[in-house]
């Protein structure tokens, strides 16, 4: 085998690998499948893949592509995060903390290096699409079964899965992926029933999870996909049905749940937020540059929470989280990196060919980014995977543009230019 055949192979395998990953992801077997859970499958197929990459890069002595000044600000946030150990409230949380972040990074990374075709992008939102299933199917599963309930009503599953919000939140992503592929014409039927499946599957467990931060962000994020498809029409009757459906099968909980954020005052969850919120606010004018120190908010919560907030919470805010624990100068590369990824895909959107998966993207993104002014983790898979897809589409969109738009040049003759007959075949 040739070098440039083998790089090839091992690009390949490392797409094979990402994609596993995403699967994975989402289906979570070694949470529930006891004999997968020593496996370890999420780090195995994510290490898989960032190593093939690494090597085929190594081996045709190409560079690491770090995706511009998005790449190299979380490549910073990631160094910061580090270094925050020498400041940290608590170092060994913010060690392994570190530790989980800098994978994070390395899952970023891979994917703009690997994902590099319109196929490939649609083949990965397929395959998380497509996982999203196990998850939801397992959600709606416990909660009418009666579970391990949170609050005696609100479902929740396995896993990254157990905490409503951020199960809402990372189901929530892939609806606007499940509707753009069931409104692509091309598809074949049977791809098409299966997201139909996969985004009413979705949408079930995101009510039964009475997440408010979840729907405000799947509405929102539907909105702006209905908005901006360019069959307008088709995008309105499927956000009808979704809305018509929410309105149908809601549970009389979801709704009460929901109209507490008028009254945020008397519910102890949404105090939580207010509590954590002042929290932040307190650490940025105590330790406003560099915080306290990467997943050390809860520990500095005894030292600047009101009197009243005796329970300590996560700062249920992903902005005000970065600013806690690593200041302003970790909230700086953070908006440089998600802001970057976010304008990524709204960028790529224009692509003609896929144009149509990059908006479902920028929807997705809008959710995620709502839903996390409600909830703030920083160490999410789901939100590294997502921001690496949104990257990914517009590095796509711009090689595209970039091939369409190159001349060649050639050079003019130099002799006398033969005339020819129309039609005739001969020259003159």
């Amino acid at each position: 085998m040739v070098p440039g055949e083998q790089g090839q192979r091992r690009d390949l395998w490392a797409f094979y690998s990402l994609t596993a990953f995403a699967a994975v992801m989402y289906a979570a077997p070694g949470e529930w499948i006891p004999a997968l859970a020593e496996l370890r499958l999420a780090l195995v197929t994510s290490g898989l893949a960032a190593g093939l990459m690494a090597m085929r890069r190594l081996g045709k002595a190409e560079p690491l592509y770090v995706d511009g000044s998005r790449g190299m600000a979380l490549i910073g946030f990631s160094t910061l995060a580090v270094a925050s150990l020498s400041w940290s409230l608590n170092p060994e949380v913010t060690q392994a903390t570190a530790i989980e972040l800098l994978k994070l990074t390395a899952i970023y990374l891979t994917i703009v290096n690997v994902i590099t075709s319109p196929k490939r992008l649609a083949v990965m939102c397929g395959a998380m699409v497509l996982a999203s299933v196990v998850t939801s199917i397992g959600v709606i599963n416990w909660y009418l079964v009666g579970e391990d309930l949170v609050e005696g009503f609100r479902a929740r599953w396995v896993g990254v899965y157990a905490d409503p919000n951020h199960m809402a939140m990372n189901l929530g992503l892939v609806v606007p992926l499940a509707v753009a592929f069931l409104a692509r014409k091309d598809s074949p039927w049977v791809w098409r029933l299966a997201c139909l499946a996969a985004a009413g599957l979705a949408v079930t467990a995101i009510v039964f999870s009475h997440s408010r931060g979840g729907f405000i962000g799947l509405s929102l994020a539907m909105a702006l996909w209905a908005v901006r498809e360019k069959r307008r029409m088709q995008a309105l009757v499927v956000g009808s049905i979704f809305v018509v459906g929410l309105l149908v099968f809601a549970p009389k909980s979801f709704w009460e749940r929901n109209e507490t954020v008028a009254t945020f005052h008397e519910d102890a969850s949404a105090m939580g937020r207010v509590y954590a919120w002042q929290v932040a606010s307190r650490i940025s004018l105590d330790k406003p540059l560099l915080g306290v120190g990467l997943g050390s908010f809860r520990y500095a919560w005894p030292m600047y929470a009101p009197p009243e907030a005796r329970r300590a919470y996560v700062a249920h805010n992903i902005f005000l989280d970065v600013i806690g624990e690593l200041g302003w100068v970790g909230l700086g590369f953070f908006l440089v990196f998600a802001g970057g990824a976010a304008g990524g895909a709204f960028a790529a959107s224009r692509d003609t060919e896929m144009g149509w998966l990059a908006r479902a993207l920028s929807a997705s993104m809008v959710g995620y980014l709502v839903c996390d002014l409600f909830s703030g983790y920083i160490l999410s898979a789901h939100c590294y995977v997502l921001f690496g897809l949104a990257a990914a589409a517009q590095r796509i969109a711009r090689a595209a543009e970039a091939s369409s738009v190159a001349v060649v040049k050639v050079p003019a003759p130099s002799g006398s230019v033969a005339a020819t007959w129309e039609g005739s075949g001969h020259a003159a």
